[in-house]
């Protein structure tokens, strides 16, 4: 196993799309796809990813902005690794990258949202010494009302 941390190059962002599909499990593939080209294209987004040799086993996106209450900050989107490699301080170790790899670009401060449901991602969260400072809150627009 030789594990790397890098950067996805634009031009090969839908590498990413089956690892997001294990997360977006409502999401239609077609609109999955057309989502991720235009946050890489059009909108201060990126994507990190977790490497064995070659094989991409893990991914996070990393969303950009300054905020008035704490400056240039990166949040950590739709984080996940390949069941197959969990339990192995892959993710501790893809964190510790993402730090110093958003810090070099003038990052201040992460900031998060995991699902209320995903206990094992609020204890490695409070692991790595985020807290807790407000809710994410959703209203879906659409006609249908539906989340997806």
């Amino acid at each position: 196993m030789s594990i790397q941390f890098k950067p996805i190059e634009k031009e090969g962002i839908l590498q990413i799309i089956p690892l997001l599909q294990k997360l977006n499990t409502t999401t239609p593939l077609d609109l999955l796809k057309q989502r991720v080209l235009e946050m890489v294209n059009y909108q201060n987004y990126e994507c990190v990813g977790v490497f064995d040799d070659e094989k991409l086993i893990g991914i996070s996106g990393l969303w950009y902005s300054t905020r008035h209450y704490i400056g240039k900050s990166v949040e950590p989107d739709h984080v996940i690794i390949n069941e197959d490699y969990r339990g192995k301080n892959i993710g501790n170790q893809f964190f510790k990258w993402i730090y110093e790899y958003t810090k070099s670009k003038g990052c201040e401060a992460i900031e998060l949202n995991t699902y209320t449901g995903n206990r094992k991602s609020h204890k490695f969260y409070y692991n790595e010494g985020f807290e807790i400072y407000g809710f994410h809150f959703v209203k879906v627009m659409r006609e249908n009302k539906k989340f997806y």
